[in-house]
């Protein structure tokens, strides 16, 4: 087995954490060799509905338990995972094939959303007083109710963050989580669990399944009280379908095809250093990468210039240091989808200007960071998402040009723009139709604002992580309004007929005072 020092004492059992009640394995390979790194545990659908019902009960007992309690066992896990960051950091360059500092994201995002979910979820899930139809006559009140049973689906590219994005605001909500984790991710999903159930967390209320979407994922999808789904668009309709006729809630981050506004005022030398990071990072293999660059005529040369220099000099690897700076895709898959793409964008006429070459001296699903040009409607690449190592560069004559290009697009996940000046990008941000936009920065400035929602819009899905959004998505508001007994509400027609002129008063009143 490669680089063993991921599999210490602690972690050499993680295997056995998956509810699998059979023998069935699949063997998962590592993208810095391509040889076997582990044999997964394949779990049935009669495994999940156990998984399940285990967890109904558990979650009983932790709803009861309280926000104070809740609050001490996730602030502990928030300590074990930064205890463990190596270990962790290991595991995810092992199952992904990015860079040290690629999967250094990824712990400090879910060490970040763990503690602002400990200690945000009584500030916004606690009962509280709303204004009542009729003053001193009712009062009113809000509950929230944990929704029960949540059903997490993440996908293998950011295995580790995007579990902690929906599993700890449903375990501060009061929830219990059964998790399909992709085959490719689940090492850091079950390391992360496993810090979690060290820290206090029932082991039952936080169940890990693995195995084929059409069995696995359907009887989950089946059964639970919510679902959470990142992935594709077409997948992610399908989900969508099935919840709407259970009618149990979904959120769903899907597909993007997301663009950058390079403008007139850059520093085309820093520009370029940052575009190559917001297109690159994770090999493009990331929801919120960039993918379209809409770059201002009057810099385009030395953007252009800058740019092809950055990406011919950056080093790839996926050593477990932090030496490189960009990894590798994550599988053979991948490497067909990226040179698919490439194949047909360069015979239909697209310009390559720097990459273009798979790397298989660096390893067997290393690819070169590629940017072309020249790309036109036609080509696959120039609306679907590549996901991984791709990105295309087109001149612009105007800030309008480019917002609306920006816009042209079904997908509205995440958008950039690089600006001189923090005002005019904010203006142009309010213009551009997209769940997230980031201002001199690819992605992270929004993807690490855990106080603040995260989602896409048009067919990049529905719903949003993060934030007093991201927890609200896991309970039911329930109201309740109780009578002061100061007057008799009327119930027969002679009643209606003496309190109807004075409900007519305290209406035109509230009116004149401008109350609610």
């Amino acid at each position: 087995m490669p680089a063993q020092t991921a599999f210490d004492a602690l972690y050499a059992s993680l295997d056995d954490d998956v509810v699998a009640s059979g023998s069935v394995t699949r063997p998962v390979p590592t993208p810095t060799t391509g040889e076997t790194l582990h044999e997964l545990p394949q779990s049935s659908a009669d495994d999940v509905r156990d998984a399940i019902s285990r967890a109904r009960l558990a979650q009983l007992a932790w709803a009861r338990a309280g926000f104070a309690h809740r609050r001490r066992v996730l602030l502990r896990a928030h300590e074990l995972l930064l205890e463990r960051r190596e270990l962790l950091l290991d595991l995810i360059q092992l199952e992904s094939g990015k860079t040290r500092g690629q999967g250094f994201e990824e712990i400090f995002q879910a060490a970040s959303v763990t503690r602002y979910n400990a200690l945000a979820a009584q500030r916004v899930l606690r009962g509280r007083r709303r204004r009542s139809g009729i003053p001193t006559v009712a009062t009113t009140r809000v509950r929230y109710r944990s929704k029960g049973v949540v059903g997490v689906i993440t996908p293998w590219n950011y295995a580790l963050s995007l579990a902690a994005m929906d599993v700890v605001p449903a375990l501060a909500a009061g929830c219990a989580v059964v998790q399909k984790a992709d085959d490719q991710g689940a090492l850091s999903i079950l390391a992360l669990r496993r810090a979690f159930i060290e820290a206090g967390v029932p082991e039952a209320l936080w169940a890990v399944v693995a195995g084929p979407a059409g069995e696995v994922g359907e009887a989950l999808t089946d059964e639970v009280d919510y679902v959470c789904f990142t992935g594709s668009t077409a997948t992610g309709r399908k989900i969508a379908e099935k919840a709407g006729r259970r009618l149990v809630g979904a959120s769903l981050e899907l597909g993007g095809k997301n663009p950058l506004i390079v403008l007139d005022d850059v520093d085309p030398e820093r520009a370029a250093a940052n575009a190559a990071h917001a297109c690159f990072s994770a090999m493009g293999q990331l929801c919120v990468s960039i993918e379209r660059i809409y770059v201002h005529r009057a810099v385009a040369g030395p953007f252009q210039k800058a740019l092809v220099a950055e990406l011919a000099a950056a080093k790839l690897g996926s050593a477990l240091d932090f030496d490189a700076d960009f990894g590798s895709l994550a599988s053979a898959a991948q490497l067909e989808r990226v040179t698919g793409h490439l194949d047909d964008a360069v015979a239909k006429g697209a310009t390559v200007l720097v990459g273009g070459t798979p790397r298989p001296d660096v390893g067997p699903w290393f690819f070169s960071p590629t940017v072309l040009t020249g790309v036109t409607p036609e080509m696959r690449v120039y609306a679907e998402e590549t996901f991984g190592a791709i990105a295309s560069l087109y001149l612009v004559d105007s800030e309008e040009e480019a917002v609306q290009a920006a816009n042209a697009s079904e997908y509205g996940l995440n958008a950039a723009i690089f600006t001189g000046s923090v005002a005019r990008g904010q203006r142009v941000a309010e213009r551009l139709e997209a769940g997230s936009v980031n201002i001199n920065e690819g992605y992270r400035g929004t993807f690490a604002s855990v106080d603040a929602p995260m989602g896409g819009q048009k067919q990049s899905g529905v719903g949003r992580r993060n934030g007093p959004e991201g927890l609200l998505r896991f309970v039911e508001p329930v109201t309740i309004s109780a009578t002061t007994g100061v007057l008799q509400l009327p119930r027969w027609a002679s009643e209606y007929r003496e309190q109807a002129p004075l409900l007519l008063l305290l209406a035109r009143g509230l009116a004149a005072l401008r109350r609610r």
